[in-house]
């Protein structure tokens, strides 16, 4: 299951099968955001619901199933 992470950084939830951090085109900084699949669906559910909202830092994270590219 591939899962959107916003306001990086994302805790370990299980075995990770990719990471993805998006940079800005122009400047190769972070763009805050990345995509991470996890190998077990299950655990990448209860990552998305314990981890969405999750006060990171004094960051707010947002985590959800990643959307398809139009």
């Amino acid at each position: 299951m591939n899962i959107y992470v916003g306001n990086l950084p994302f805790a370990d939830y299980g075995d990770i099968t990719s990471a993805a951090v998006i940079t800005d085109r122009d400047t190769g900084q972070s763009r805050g955001f990345g995509f991470i699949e996890l190998s077990d669906q299950a655990l990448a559910g209860d990552a998305i619901g314990k981890l969405n909202g999750y006060d990171w830092d004094g960051r707010q994270l947002t985590v959800s199933e990643a959307r398809p590219r139009r």
